[in-house]
């Protein structure tokens, strides 16, 4: 695994496992936060690299898929902090119902374990210098992050890449890909510097693609 800086405050973490995986770790004033926890063999290396960096405060979760809570279980086993992610994932990987498109539940966290994002006025509320953002469709409950002092989006799997060019999410896990094609449009709401990618390398300026990404995919 590589760590790779992407910001002055968001680290990357990649590794391989038949195609690119990632997870993030995002430092703040007092401590840092992990956003996704990869494959169960990522867990313990992200928490010593997390901790490089300051005391965790929380686990946040773009969505409920096994490559981004698979890391979890090793990390609470060390160190004990919050975890959170969009209600609407829950109990998809509690197990009490399939995820869309799915023909099988998956029980990949203890039910308790994965506390819902606050929401404030129909907003998702910040948390530190994260802003989260409901972005449904590669599941019900994908959520991204935006650091907006470094001018971030931690996409989760809202978006793949090639060659420098945003691509869609893998059909194959998306529940609704149309649904997610039309979360893409927080890209030209935001107009990031950088789209930080799970599956693929990072895009800088993003927004310049939106017209080109919409048209294909739209």
């Amino acid at each position: 695994m590589k760590v790779l800086k992407v910001s002055p405050n968001i680290y990357k973490i990649e590794t391989w496992f038949m195609f690119k995986m990632s997870a993030w770790i995002v430092t703040v004033e007092d401590g840092v936060y992990i956003v996704d926890t990869g494959m169960s063999f990522m867990g313990k290396k992200i928490l010593e690299e997390a901790e490089k960096l300051g005391n965790l405060k929380a686990i946040l979760l773009t969505h409920g898929h096994s490559d981004h809570v698979g890391g979890l279980k090793k990390i609470l086993e060390i160190k004990n902090v919050p975890v959170f992610s969009h209600e609407a994932d829950i109990k998809y990987m509690e197990g009490k119902e399939p995820f869309p498109g799915r023909k099988k539940a998956q029980s990949l966290v203890q039910p308790g374990v994965v506390q819902p994002l606050e929401i404030t006025n129909g907003n998702l509320q910040d948390i530190d210098d994260l802003t989260p953002i409901h972005t449904p469709g590669h599941s019900p409950g994908h959520v991204v992050y935006y650091h907006k002092k470094d001018q971030v989006l931690i996409s989760g799997d809202l978006f793949t890449s090639k060659n420098g060019q945003l691509r869609k999410p893998m059909a194959m896990f998306t529940s609704n890909m149309d649904e997610a094609i039309k979360s893409s449009y927080v890209i030209e709401d935001l107009k990031p510097n950088i789209v930080s990618i799970c599956h693929g390398n990072d895009v800088k300026e993003p927004y310049k693609q939106m017209k080109n990404y919409l048209a294909t995919y739209s």
